[in-house]
């Protein structure tokens, strides 16, 4: 067996436990904004409790702390909704260098925080150290963000 395929299998079972884990919890969530009766869930992945403070190096994760570790250690795309518009395609080949396209949020209306695509927050524009941040205003109700889900 070759170094790829080390941990292939383990991992096509990490990513299963976790979708199944994932479905769950949105069937709970649909439940509970519907005002269906909420079964007791056990979750799929469950941290142990923490062991007590040693004097040398902890030993590496196993069972599942690692696999929640994995899960936690998933990159999403976070993106920022300005605004959005749309265009017929000849005046998006007029476009050049200082044109300026109108969108749809007003200024001072809160922006969109969108994960993977879904919307989950609102947010307002910052400055840090002459970057652009954003703060986070109002955190979207597990109902709102299952609508957004489709």
């Amino acid at each position: 067996m070759g170094d790829s395929e080390i941990g292939t299998e383990s991992d096509e079972d990490l990513w299963a436990a976790a979708s199944e884990d994932l479905q769950k919890q949105k069937e709970m969530l649909r439940d509970a904004a519907t005002g269906k009766p909420v079964a007791a869930a056990t979750p799929v992945m469950e941290a142990p409790p923490a062991p007590a403070p040693v004097a040398h190096a902890p030993a590496p994760a196993t069972g599942h702390a690692s696999e929640l570790k994995r899960i936690l250690d998933i990159q999403l795309q976070v993106t920022v909704e300005l605004g959005h518009t749309k265009m017929l395609i000849n005046d998006l080949l007029q476009l050049g260098q200082g044109s300026v396209i109108e969108l749809t949020k007003l200024v001072g209306e809160p922006l969109d925080v969108l994960v993977n695509n879904k919307a989950v927050a609102k947010a307002e524009v910052v400055v840090v150290n002459e970057k652009f941040g954003i703060r986070i205003t109002e955190v979207l109700s597990p109902q709102e963000r299952i609508e957004t889900l489709g």
